[in-house]
């Protein structure tokens, strides 16, 4: 499968003329240089992708949330698998978290059943295209099995690239990849242990809040699920057919192609910290365009975050997913450019520099 992504594109760097000019703006702002901390550090990514000086807020930011089950979850999930299809149902009826955050951030919301493991027909009567580009119907237990074949992963990938240039195409100048499927975490845990040189113990967290006897079983799985991933480092792809999900290779396609064009991403929580990290394989400079949104609870994020060298901009412990912990953070990013975009330079206001 290395052969399929050597022939992507490559991804162009944001505009670091234009980031620079953010920069020389910040230093005429009627206030002391550096007194806006961190959000003056925003301004000026937001500066450099969307290619403009002073920036403007993002005004179509889109959420799209990818729904898949995981033959693993029965060993390391506090919760039933039948979860994941009952959460798509609340999710298009608008009662999750994700929904709430959404509409006081000003996004949209976009569910795709990528591996729900239910009858295609379970939200017919809310949405009868969520499964229409379904994969597969859940993945195999990567403890022992795969989680998919390579041509399941590759569509994934794919299906993942095409949803990205559907959203950008339709006006999207901002994505959020959200998650939801019980026992994710699990591959997502493996990916980073692998990827960042860390053992099961460092990566496994408590997920959806299991017990201790229920975590060791899940360190053993992931333990276990690592060590059949091994071989297969060299390749992403067949790394996310071996250990990962349809789900996570669709994530990992996401991020990827809106870096391809040039649309900015924030990252969420644990799943799409991993599929990110698998991403950053394919092209390190990809995560130029991503922003972490929060810091999660669970160990592996912050494993993969600071292999990126991504620092979350706000640690709320959240740990639920869905793109709620991006959705917290959308507007710290609008209220970053808001200053940069509409403060008053000394000049301007007739208010004394500093010498």
């Amino acid at each position: 499968m290395n052969d399929h992504l050597a022939r992507l594109p490559r991804v162009e760097a944001p505009d670091g003329a234009l980031r620079d000019a953010g920069l020389l703006r910040q230093q005429a702002l009627t206030k002391p240089a550096g007194s806006l901390g961190r959000l003056e550090d925003l301004s000026l990514w937001a500066c450099a992708v969307q290619g403009t000086c002073p920036p403007s807020p993002f005004a179509r930011p889109r959420v799209v949330l990818l729904a898949g089950d995981h033959g693993i979850a029965s060993v390391t999930s506090a919760y039933p698998p039948e979860v994941t299809a009952q959460m798509v149902r609340n999710f298009l009826s608008g009662g999750a978290a994700v929904n709430a955050l959404a509409e006081r951030a000003g996004a949209g919301v976009r569910v795709v059943d990528v591996s729900v493991d239910a009858d295609p027909a379970y939200a017919d009567d809310l949405d009868p295209a969520v499964a229409r580009r379904r994969i597969r119907r859940g993945s195999g237990s990567i403890d022992h099995e795969d989680a998919m074949s390579a041509d399941e992963a590759m569509a994934a990938f794919e299906l993942g690239r095409a949803l990205a240039d559907e959203e950008i195409d339709a006006g999207a100048d901002l994505l959020i990849g959200g998650d939801m499927g019980i026992g994710n975490t699990t591959p997502a845990s493996a990916l980073v242990g692998l990827l960042t040189g860390n053992d099961a113990s460092k990566v496994t967290g408590y997920g959806t809040g299991i017990d201790d006897s229920r975590w060791m079983r899940k360190c053993a799985a992931i333990r276990d699920a690592m060590r059949r991933g091994r071989p297969a480092m060299g390749d992403p792809l067949r790394l996310m057919a071996c250990i990962g999900g349809a789900d996570l290779a669709a994530m990992a396609g996401l991020v990827l192609q809106a870096s391809f064009r040039r649309t900015p991403v924030i990252l969420d929580g644990t799943v799409s910290a991993a599929c990110a990290l698998v991403a950053d394989r394919i092209d390190y400079r990809a995560k130029s365009w991503w922003l972490a949104g929060h810091r999660s609870t669970e160990p592996a994020q912050g494993l993969a975050l600071a292999r990126m060298d991504l620092e979350p901009v706000v640690d709320f412990r959240m740990r639920l997913g869905e793109g709620t912990g991006a959705l917290i953070a959308l507007p710290v990013v609008q209220a970053a450019i808001t200053t940069l975009a509409q403060m008053a330079t000394f000049d301007e206001a007739g208010v004394s520099n500093r010498p």
